[in-house]
């Protein structure tokens, strides 16, 4: 096996999806600039999520639409309805 191929700075991070307000904690090394406090009462690095395995499609069977910068109001201007 190659040494020194993968990152060392593994921490606890909250991943938080904003689409339905669902969190959950893991290893990481995403950068973060937030911080939030976890049901342990420690303060964990927060990172942001559009959408994860409880808002997806796939996941849930059911097909919701998330509209975060009016894209779908920019389709239905340029192609019609």
């Amino acid at each position: 096996m190659k040494v020194d191929i993968h990152p060392s700075n593994y921490r606890l991070v909250v991943f938080r999806d904003m689409s339905c307000d669902y969190e959950f904690i893991t290893r990481s090394t995403v950068e973060t600039k937030e911080t939030t406090q976890w049901t342990d009462g420690n303060e964990y690095p927060l990172y942001k999520l559009e959408i994860s395995h409880k808002s997806h499609p796939f996941f849930t069977g059911k097909a919701n639409l998330i509209d975060t910068a009016g894209r779908i109001d920019k389709f239905r201007k340029r192609y019609g309805k």
